[in-house]
């Protein structure tokens, strides 16, 4: 049954992502390491050596495929520190199912389970035990979407997003101009776009390109 209390604040949305983590929307992403992390959310693939985490994210769970080149036993193994790290780098959490190779063995399964709860010691969360099948689900608490969600369910507004925040990082005077597929353009929220401007204290200039792929864009500086 659904619970509820009485409150004195004032009536509002959610707070975003951006209100949360007490950051402004540009200059906060666009980093060294941010590129890796976007580009693993938005391939929903993260690489380690030998083999990937393939991350198919649906509206009841995440699922998780580890696909690689070395034996079974090994590459279970070789996956479970690269996939904690990639559950908290991409903020996932809710219900997440992981399919690890087949380890007929019950000792080769136990191994998986012990290093999976170690290496996840420090995050709140419940497991199931290896099955005959390879696989474990995991629930932790849900708080918002992840990353990999963000980035699947909303592909036009993410690629805005970072296109904005690419454009911001660049230091080169001049004019700001944004090249990208109709849909990004549209996604652009105009007050993004006045932060960009005054943080850069360059005129923008967008371009609308309907060659590029979907969800196509790039960022430049050119001579006024």
């Amino acid at each position: 049954m659904a619970q509820a209390r009485p409150t004195q604040q004032e009536v509002r949305p959610a707070p975003t992502l951006a209100e949360q983590l007490g950051a402004t929307v540009l200059g906060t992403l666009y980093r060294d390491d941010w590129a890796e992390v976007w580009s693993a959310a938005w391939e929903g693939k993260w690489e380690f050596p030998n083999g990937e985490l393939v991350f198919h994210a649906t509206p009841a769970m995440t699922l998780i495929d580890i696909d690689g080149d070395r034996p079974p036993r090994e590459l279970a193994l070789a996956a479970v520190k690269p996939l904690a790290t990639a559950l908290g780098w991409l903020g996932l959490a809710g219900s997440i199912g992981i399919d690890f190779p087949t380890l007929a063995n019950r000792a080769d399964r136990k191994a998986v389970d012990e290093a999976l709860q170690s290496a996840l010691s420090d995050w709140p969360h419940e497991h199931t035990a290896m099955n005959g099948f390879g696989f474990v689900q995991i629930v932790a608490r849900l708080e918002r979407p992840s990353l990999l969600h963000r980035l699947h369910f909303d592909r036009a507004g993410a690629a805005a997003r970072y296109a904005v925040n690419h454009a911001a990082a660049l230091r080169d005077p001049g004019v700001t101009q944004i090249t990208a597929h109709p849909s990004v353009l549209k996604a652009m929220q105009k007050d993004w776009l006045t932060q960009l401007q005054r943080r850069t204290a360059r005129p923008i200039e967008l371009r609308e390109d309907a060659a590029l792929a979907n969800f196509g864009w790039h960022a430049q500086i050119i001579s006024q």
